[in-house]
C-alpha cells in the first residue's frame, strides 16, 4: 500500500471510532497575551501568548476534558442554545 492510500486509511479508520463535538470557545486579549475558555466545559481554559495559540490550546484542552468525561462514564454536555451579548452597565 503507497503512503496516500494509508493516510487515507488511517482517517477513515480514526473517523470511524470518533465522535466530532461542537462547544462555544471564548478568547479574550489582555496585557498577558490571551485568555480561553470552553463554557459549556465547567474548568476547561487555557492561555496563549497569540491567538493562535490560546486556540490550539484550547482545543488540546477540551479534547482532554472530554475524553476524561468519556472514560468516567460521564456524559458530555452539548448546549441547547448559546447566546452572546454585551451590555453597558452605568456605576
Amino acid at each position: 500500500m503507497n503512503s496516500v492510500a494509508e493516510t487515507n486509511l488511517s482517517k477513515e479508520l480514526v473517523s470511524a471510532k470518533s465522535r466530532v463535538y461542537r462547544f462555544s470557545v471564548v478568547i479574550e486579549k489582555d496585557k498577558d497575551g490571551y485568555f480561553a475558555f470552553a463554557p459549556e466545559l465547567q474548568g476547561c481554559y487555557t492561555q496563549g501568548d497569540t491567538y493562535e495559540e490560546a486556540l490550539e490550546n484550547i482545543k488540546d484542552a477540551i479534547h482532554l476534558h472530554v475524553e476524561d468525561l468519556l472514560d468516567s462514564g460521564e456524559g458530555v454536555p452539548q448546549p441547547e442554545s448559546i447566546s452572546l451579548t454585551s451590555l453597558e452597565v452605568a456605576v
